[in-house]
């Protein structure tokens, strides 16, 4: 993270204290940013979760956007703590470990996860990503959509990663050697420099097909793997 990329998330989140004061529960960082991956034009995805959530709270949230110096950069996440207790708990296995807190805490998240939740998460997310890439194969032909498929992919590998180990890793460099050769292909796609917003046929087409057959082999095992247990 460069220096004025630095200098903005913390004037940025010290004024989200200023704004809420002591109803701000947690600040964090997600994203390529959160994980030390992040280059000049990546989106800053900031984690907020305030004692409680109401429109008021959005309209002020937006206006504090607005105001920031890169706008269109700041994204991310805005919540109520109480959502949090009740959310999809597959989903929250992501949304735990991707989050790099940068003010209070949201430890009381994990001893809500069980390994039912992970390999649900796994699930889920292979479901979607078969579905996306091969909508977008068929009608949309786009090289971005395709990219986002291989993203969530990666969080995919995560997850299945931590299912087999117990172990979360953050960045893809350290995860790529810790794979099998068949999930290596999808993250050595990923990682590629591969220009997605003007592939060819050929590489459209591999590329397409390399990421729903292995979405698809993961539905099957992970399906029976939830069965199973």
């Amino acid at each position: 993270m460069n220096e004025i990329m630095e200098n903005l998330i913390q004037d940025f989140c010290q004024n989200v204290k200023e704004m809420f004061q002591e109803r701000v529960i947690f600040l964090g960082l997600q994203g390529s940013v959160g994980r030390g991956e992040g280059v000049d034009t990546s989106d800053i995805d900031i984690v907020v979760i305030l004692d409680q959530l109401g429109i008021e709270d959005l309209v002020q949230y937006r206006n504090l956007i607005d105001q920031s110096p890169e706008p269109v950069k700041m994204c991310g996440f805005i919540s109520g703590v109480n959502e949090l207790y009740h959310w999809e708990k597959s989903d929250l296995f992501q949304f735990y470990y991707d989050s790099q807190p940068i003010f209070g805490s949201i430890n009381f998240i994990k001893p809500m996860l069980s390994k039912m939740d992970v390999r649900r998460a796994v699930l889920i997310c292979a479901c979607n990503i078969y579905h996306s890439c091969g909508h977008n194969f068929v009608h949309e032909k786009s090289g971005e959509v395709l990219k986002s498929c291989y993203k969530s992919a990666f969080f995919v590998l995560q997850a299945k990663y931590f299912d087999l180990t117990g172990f979360y890793v953050q960045k893809k460099t350290d995860l790529l050697p810790r794979l099998s050769l068949d999930d290596r292909k999808i993250l050595e796609i990923l990682m590629s420099p591969i220009k997605w917003n003007c592939l060819d046929e050929v590489t459209f087409q591999t590329c397409s097909d390399a990421l729903i057959k292995w979405a698809g082999k993961l539905i099957e095992d992970f399906s029976i793997s939830q069965e199973n247990n």
